[in-house]
This record gives C-alpha cells, sequence and structure tokens, in this order.
C-alpha cells in the first residue's frame, strides 16, 4: 500500500503495510527526513499526522479508518510547551494542568492558588495546597522554598464533609447542595457563597437562581470560612472576589444577564485589583459579555420626569441600598449577640490541626452540628441466620456516638458497588461509588455526538421466527462481556466511535459513519 506524506513543502511516497500503525508511520517519517524529536521535563517536540481534518492517533492503522491507497497525509512538526505543575483535585478526581514558564515556581503559594482557583472555579478560601507528602503550602512563602520542581504534583483539599457539596456545584445538581449544607448558621451561609460562585463559573443557571432566592447576593464577596474569621490579618486577597467576577473570568453570558437583571449594582462590583465585570471580560477576550456589559453600561434609567445615566443610577442605589444595611444593623443591635463567643472554633495556620482533608461526608467530623445529619439508613437483613435472629431480637450493636452501624448487603446494591462484610466502615466504598462520576467529565467525547434515549426493552435483540430461547441470554452475556473487557459499553462504545470518526470533517457524513462502523469492528476484534 502506498501512500503519500506532506512534510516540508514536499510530497513523498511511502510504501507501508496494513498492519503498520501511525506510529510506526511516525517513525519511518522521521528517519526518512531527519527529524530531531525531543520529550523533556519542559518541552515536547513531536510529528502529528492528519487526514481528511482529522488528527491521527498513534495507535491507529491507516485501512481501519478507511484510508485508501494513493492518499495524501499532512505531517507537521509541533513543538508544546509541558505543564509546569499539575495539582490534583479529589473533588471530581482530576488532575488539572498549570502552564506557564519556570519562573512560576519562585513566586508566592498566594499566586498560584490565584491561578489554581480560576482554572478549577473553586474560591481560595474553600481550598488548601499541599504537596504529595502532606506538607501544606502557606501564601506568605515562596514555592521554591519548599524544594517543588518542574513536573511536581500538588493535591487541593478542600473541608472536611465538602467534596460531595462542590461536586454537586460543579454539575449543578441543587438537590445535591441541599442535602449537604451544614445546619450551623455562619457556615451554611459560607457555603452557599461558595456554592454560587462555582455556579456562576459554570454557568449553571438553575443553582444561581435558586441560591438568589435564598438570600446570597451576586456582588457579595465570598469571604473565609467562619473558623478562619480571626485571621483576617493573613487573608488571600481574592477572599473579596464576588461571584459575578466568576462569571464575568468564565464568561458567562446567561448568569451575567441574569445577576445584572437582579440588580444593577453588579456593573459596578470592584474585584481586589479594582477591576469591573466589564474590564475583566475585556482582559479575557470574551465579546458577547463586553457588548452586554458596555450596553447596559451606557443606558439609560427613565422615570416619570426624570433619566438618569445608569452610573448615576447605580451610586443611588448604592447609598440607598448602604442605608437599609445600616438601619438593619441598627434595628438589630440589641438581639444580636457578638461574632466571638466562648467556645467558637478557632484555625489558625500552623497552630491547629487542619480541618481540610477532603474527607467524604460519611467521613468528616459531626462534632457541634457541622454537617446536615441525615436518618438512619435502612437496615438490610444479612443472609447469615445468627445475624436475622440478633436482628429479630432487637440486639442490635451500637458504636459510641449512639448510632447504629451501618450495614451492607452480600449482593450489589442500588449504585453498582459490591457489598461487603458489616464490619466496614461506612465511607469504604465512597470512591467507587463515584468513579462513573469522575468518567463523567473525564470523557469528553460523551457530549460530541447526540443519540436517541436508551430503550427500555429488556430484550435488545432483533425477533426471528426459529429463534432459540436461550439466544437472548447469549446475546446478553456477550454485551457484558465486552462491558467488562473494554471499560465501556456498547452505547458508549458507539458514542465513542462517533466522536473519533466525525472529526473528519472533509470527509461526508455517510463515509463518516462508515469510519465510525470499522473502528467499532476494530474494537471488537482487538478483545478477541
Amino acid at each position: 500500500m502506498r501512500i503519500f506524506i506532506a512534510f516540508d513543502g514536499c510530497c513523498e511516497p511511502f510504501d507501508i503495510s496494513q498492519e503498520h500503525t501511525v506510529k510506526t508511520i511516525k517513525q519511518m517519517i522521521k528517519e526518512f527526513f531527519h527529524v530531531q524529536l525531543s520529550d523533556d521535563k519542559r518541552t515536547r517536540r513531536y510529528l502529528e499526522l492528519s487526514y481528511a481534518g482529522a488528527t491521527l492517533q498513534d495507535g491507529w492503522s491507516l485501512p481501519d479508518i478507511g484510508i485508501a491507497p494513493c492518499s495524501t497525509i499532512r505531517c507537521l512538526l509541533k513543538e508544546e510547551d509541558k505543564p509546569i505543575l499539575h495539582v490534583f483535585s479529589p473533588v471530581m478526581g482530576e488532575t488539572l494542568p498549570l502552564m506557564g514558564t519556570v519562573f512560576l515556581l519562585s513566586t508566592s503559594v498566594s499566586q498560584l492558588k490565584s491561578l489554581v482557583s480560576r482554572q478549577s472555579g473553586i474560591p481560595v478560601g474553600a481550598f488548601r495546597l499541599t504537596t504529595q507528602t502532606g506538607l501544606e503550602l502557606y501564601d506568605c512563602t515562596r514555592l521554591d522554598e519548599y524544594g517543588i520542581g518542574v513536573g511536581a504534583t500538588l493535591r487541593l483539599h478542600t473541608w472536611d464533609g465538602w467534596t460531595e457539596l462542590l461536586r454537586g456545584c460543579f454539575l449543578g445538581h441543587k438537590q445535591t447542595v441541599q442535602r449537604y449544607l451544614s445546619e450551623e448558621e455562619p457556615v451554611m451561609r459560607f457555603q452557599q457563597r461558595v456554592a454560587l460562585y462555582v455556579a456562576s463559573f459554570f454557568g449553571h443557571l438553575d443553582l444561581a437562581s435558586w441560591l438568589l432566592r435564598k438570600g446570597v447576593r451576586a456582588e457579595e464577596p465570598v469571604g473565609v470560612h467562619p473558623y478562619r474569621t480571626w485571621c483576617r490579618d493573613t487573608d488571600h486577597p481574592e477572599t473579596a472576589k464576588c461571584p459575578v467576577h466568576a462569571a464575568a473570568e468564565a464568561g458567562q453570558l446567561h448568569i451575567l444577564k441574569f445577576f445584572v437583571g437582579g440588580s444593577v449594582l453588579n456593573l459596578a462590583c470592584q474585584d481586589p485589583a479594582g477591576l469591573t465585570p466589564l474590564r475583566i471580560a475585556l482582559r479575557r477576550g470574551h465579546k458577547e459579555c463586553v457588548r452586554y456589559l458596555i450596553t447596559k453600561m451606557w443606558s439609560v434609567v427613565s422615570f416619570p420626569g426624570l433619566a438618569l445615566t445608569m452610573g448615576l443610577y447605580i451610586q443611588v442605589k448604592r447609598w440607598a441600598y448602604k442605608a437599609q444595611k445600616k438601619a438593619y444593623k441598627w434595628s438589630q443591635k440589641q438581639r444580636v449577640p457578638s461574632r466571638a463567643r466562648v467556645g467558637d472554633t478557632v484555625l489558625v495556620d500552623g497552630f491547629t490541626v487542619p480541618e481540610m482533608t477532603s474527607k467524604p461526608w460519611s467521613r468528616a467530623p459531626r462534632a457541634g452540628g457541622r454537617v446536615k445529619g441525615r436518618g438512619l439508613p435502612a437496615l438490610t437483613l444479612s443472609r447469615d441466620s445468627n445475624c436475622r435472629s440478633r436482628l429479630s431480637s432487637g440486639q442490635t450493636t451500637q458504636n459510641a456516638s449512639g448510632r447504629l452501624p451501618r450495614l451492607r448487603p452480600d449482593a450489589t446494591d442500588g449504585c453498582g458497588c459490591e457489598g461487603s462484610s458489616l464490619e466496614e466502615g461506612p465511607g469504604d466504598n465512597e470512591e467507587v461509588c463515584s468513579a462513573e462520576s469522575r468518567d463523567q467529565n473525564r470523557n469528553t467525547w460523551r457530549s460530541k455526538v447526540p443519540l436517541p434515549a436508551i430503550s427500555r426493552d429488556t430484550n435488545p435483540r432483533p425477533r426471528f421466527i426459529y429463534a432459540s430461547p436461550n439466544s437472548s441470554r447469549i446475546l446478553s452475556s456477550s454485551l457484558d462481556s465486552f462491558t467488562k473487557h473494554s471499560g465501556r459499553t456498547t452505547r458508549e462504545n458507539a458514542i465513542y466511535c462517533l466522536a473519533l470518526a466525525s472529526a473528519f470533517t472533509e470527509k461526508p457524513w455517510l463515509h463518516q459513519l462508515g469510519m465510525a462502523r470499522t473502528l467499532a469492528q476494530r474494537t471488537v476484534r482487538k478483545l478477541l
């Protein structure tokens, strides 16, 4: 099979066999054109083959994706910078790459946290950074003082019991956020501000509207955790950022319209650097947001017999809001207790045990009612006759806190995790249960190809006249075997193949469909 490679202004023929993969062809091109490749800690220089508008992956073979003989494949020599640092987030189970120069390692931890916040969508007051060994990074120090080199991986930890809450904020699940809010009033208010910040960054309009109805304001700073109110001198400067600033940085136009429609004070809200949402959108290059904010800033507010510019109207609204807030504080002065009370929890960096270790809800401490309690889980009787007799006689064991231990079934439960013995803790299978939610964000190909809804038919095969009664069981076992060995269901594999084939934009749709079918067949052949 002869193909032509277009590289550096020339086109040369190459004779390959059907068993040659794209990686093998790259090696042939490297030896023929004497190309110098590199892959060190800072940069990567590599070859990229493209055909019909799509980039060819190293594991593909040309006949499998429908490349005919005498086809011309473009070859490019690319060079990219590798991430200086990596930050692993246990909330979604993802690793964030931090791009930049080597001078990033000589900056302060405070600047690094600002960069992580802009990339992850979590406010700086809701997480801390540690090394792989668990050493905490403090804002006032530099990274080189901890001996962190190029390519190192840091860990992002949030408050204990907040993992499920932040995961619900990332996905925009209002019910999940409601379920894991704290019963302690100051902590709950801080959690709601953090949730509005995350919802603004990711554009979850439903969650943001619910939080605004609960009394959270988009122009209100997120602040710090109530347990750290005694450490205001060492607070990160970006704790004064507001949800409207997060929406402007991420370019969430619908969220900005919703915030400005609720209160025009969002137009003049300034971040710690003195930037308004308009200037933030200008710096980030979000054209649609800039057009909308400019239109609102240069509009005129009309009243009967009076017309005010938006700037003057914002000043009047701000003065009225401050007066209302001052009057409310004066009326509540005799009834509101002091902010600092005996018995309050105080966390000081370097002196107290940190409570930001990303423990899940099931393992987080519950002293003082920090996390909203839930009812006891339903008791599932074990198949052991002795356990059944003890439960029927009412002889149940209780732990030191007076709660019944969580019983796990022997069979597979509703979330797909296999049961364990009664001696296991209540959160032993938490990481296994959240594997699907991590895979949902990690595989971006799922959202590229829309498919019809999953059929509810329990018999997926077509009905034949002479089909044996055991044929359905044979087909179902084959599908289960494919899922077990490939890691994807047949439906997910179809989406994956269609997403890869749709990257060949220069091919007609029917050709893309044929390439997807060929890729699916190749996936099955690999398992044989």
